[in-house]
């Protein structure tokens, strides 16, 4: 048989993915399903952003264009960069990609050495492919735990313990996917503290939901004194914009920027014509349209909430930022038989009707930290009402069953 390289058998994958399928099986054999396990907008993309898609077809702008993308797009992700991360960047530090997830392995491949012992932390529970770019890439993975105690944010003294001389990369994600956390100001100052006695440890912020804060406001890392040089700003058109099907994103950093657009020549060539000519017309027109979604998902999230924590055997704290619902199911868990969480979540699925995802989606179970599920809030309001009255209804069932097993 024709061999197949050992990292492309171990690469990890997005299990949101795998369920999303799942449940299209599932819709496909005739059952009733209400899907919360896919992070994006449920809004169509706004009507100004998808007739300058059209414009760019009827207009022939539809050939290659510059790795690190139309100069136009670049200056205006500089400008809205300036005016949101409160920090000094120009058209040139910036490089358009096919949505902000390719970053990730440039940027590894950018800063790390295969076989050299080059070190990446990131935090756990978190985005899976952080771990499986890392370990594709040649790199060593750090797992970063986020414990329930510190509100699943960063603790900076744990940070400082698994930081080595070896550590080339440390990647943040606030607002937090899966937990919905925010890192405050205060927090990345004290981050940025313990980076900055590391002359070559650089910082990969991921912030594709930095439009998604709701109690307060939102700081980059790169805005806290001495770490612009030394931080990546990512970010990307999906969730501001509504726009996931249109693929393009964008990394922010002077030095790391022409490296990042060899590897889009090398990869892509460059992120689609026509849909960088929509993200322009998204980032330069009135915001209306992505004020009004976040109005919305602000609204879902405390009706979501409030819902589960209604229900026996859940607690779920308020999540900051994002669209994901974090809930603690220990006790759930225990009451429907002893399940752990994906054990939970298939039955859900199964059962109720009900499709999310399992912490173990996102990295190893922290010893100690409980069972979790994952539920995005990013679905319209009746649908999360009709989701949150199933679980309710499973709850309950679980419950009598657990009494009659004691008689």
């Amino acid at each position: 048989m024709l061999p197949i390289s050992e990292r492309s058998k171990s690469l990890g994958t997005e299990n949101a993915f795998v369920v999303l399928q799942e449940v299209l099986e599932r819709v496909a054999a005739g059952h009733d399903v209400k899907s919360f396990c896919i992070g994006q907008p449920d809004f169509v993309t706004p009507d100004h952003i998808r007739l300058a898609g059209m414009r760019a077809m009827i207009e022939g702008k539809t050939g290659y264009t510059p790795s690190a993308g139309i100069p136009e797009l670049r200056e205006a992700i500089a400008a809205s960069v300036r005016r949101t991360r409160k920090i000094e960047v120009s058209a040139d530090d910036v490089v358009v990609g096919c949505g902000a997830k390719p970053f990730i392995g440039y940027v590894i491949q950018a800063v790390t050495d295969p076989g050299s012992g080059h070190e990446v932390i990131f935090p756990v529970p978190g985005y899976p492919i952080y771990e499986s770019q890392t370990r594709a890439q040649g790199a060593v993975p750090v797992l970063l735990p986020l414990r329930e105690r510190h509100g699943f944010r960063l603790d900076p003294e744990e940070l400082e313990s698994l930081v080595s001389p070896r550590t080339r990369l440390l990647i943040l994600n606030s607002p937090h996917n899966p937990t919905g956390s925010v890192l405050s100001r205060r927090e990345l100052e004290s981050i940025a503290k313990v980076v900055e006695r590391y002359p070559d440890l650089w910082v990969f912020s991921d912030e594709p939901y930095a439009t998604l804060v709701y109690d307060q406001e939102y700081t980059s890392l790169a805005s806290i004194p001495g770490m612009t040089e030394r931080t990546i700003v990512v970010d990307s058109a999906s969730k501001t914009y509504a726009m996931p099907g249109w693929r393009v994103g964008w990394a922010v950093n002077r030095r790391l920027a022409p490296v990042m657009a060899r590897w889009v020549t090398n990869t892509d060539s460059c992120a689609p014509s026509i849909a960088q000519w929509a993200t322009l017309e998204a980032v330069t027109a009135p915001q209306d349209a992505s004020v009004a979604m976040h109005e919305a998902f602000h609204r879902r999230r405390d009706e979501v909430i409030d819902g589960l924590n209604r229900i026996p055997g859940v607690h779920c704290a308020l999540p900051g930022g994002a669209f994901y619902a974090w809930p603690t199911v220990t006790e759930l868990c225990r009451r429907a038989g002893g399940l752990d969480s994906e054990a939970l979540r298939r039955r859900l699925l199964t059962e109720a009707g009900v499709a999310v995802l399992s912490d173990v989606h996102f990295g190893p179970r922290i010893p100690g930290e409980g069972e979790h599920l994952r539920m995005s809030f990013a679905a319209s309001s009746a649908n999360l009402k009709e989701g949150i009255s199933r679980l309710a209804r499973f709850a309950g069932a679980a419950g009598r069953e657990e009494v009659a097993a004691r008689r």
